[in-house]
């Protein structure tokens, strides 16, 4: 179990992290958190305000992370919350072979994937990943999807991940300071489980989760 940041290379957008808490209500939050066309392609204030693809979010990201689990044409990976599969597309353009299939609670994502990456792409929810077997896949991806469950619901996925991957990389929200708590509440729209990083390790630490995490902090 490693904490390294494997997303450096992810490009930063500026925040205004007070303004979006002044901006959205209750209501938002429920909005997005149905993971429909308004959380991806609505106004900004229900999620993303228009989900496209674009070269430079990923294309170094997937290097760095095909580089450091050694992965190779013969390699299995299985993306937890690949909303519209533009990281997987991007898998498959550095390694044309590698095996990929995503999964996202959202239709709306699946049935607007890139074309290319639909084949491997179908609905799915991180709680229930019950149809794979064990260690079938040997790496498994999940970049700031798991903390929008509930926290039972959260720990049962973390130990279906440590199942069926040899290795795993998650991402999820969480804090060091209380400034950046502060931030973090002020930004937070979807997530259900946040906490320090300290109390994340100690939940990877309860349930048997050895796979390796960072974390997002706006």
């Amino acid at each position: 179990m490693t904490e390294i940041n494997l997303l450096e290379k992810y490009p930063r957008t500026k925040r205004d992290v007070m303004s979006r808490a002044a901006e959205k209500t209750e209501e938002d939050r429920i909005i997005a958190r149905k993971f429909e066309k308004e959380f991806f392609d609505g106004d900004r204030k229900y999620g993303y305000g228009g989900f496209s693809y674009n070269p430079k979010y990923w294309t170094e990201v997937v290097r760095d992370i095909i580089a450091y689990y050694h992965l190779t044409k013969d390699s299995t990976l299985l993306d937890i919350g690949c909303a519209k599969g533009f990281m997987l597309f991007d898998f498959k353009q550095a390694l044309p072979e590698l095996i990929v299939k995503g999964i996202d609670i959202s239709a709306y994502a699946i049935e607007h994937a890139k074309e290319e990456i639909k084949p491997f792409v179908s609905v799915g929810n991180a709680e229930n990943l019950h149809v794979f077997k064990d260690k079938e896949f040997d790496l498994i991806i999940s970049i700031n999807t798991l903390h929008n469950l509930p926290l039972e619901k959260c720990k049962l996925a973390l130990q279906q991940i440590e199942r069926i991957g040899r290795h795993s990389f998650i991402t999820v929200d969480a804090w060091r300071t209380e400034e950046e708590k502060k931030r973090m509440l002020s930004w937070n729209l979807t997530a259900k489980v946040l906490m320090h990083v300290d109390d994340w390790k100690k939940l990877f630490d309860e349930i048997g989760y050895k796979g390796d995490y960072y974390w997002f902090i706006p």
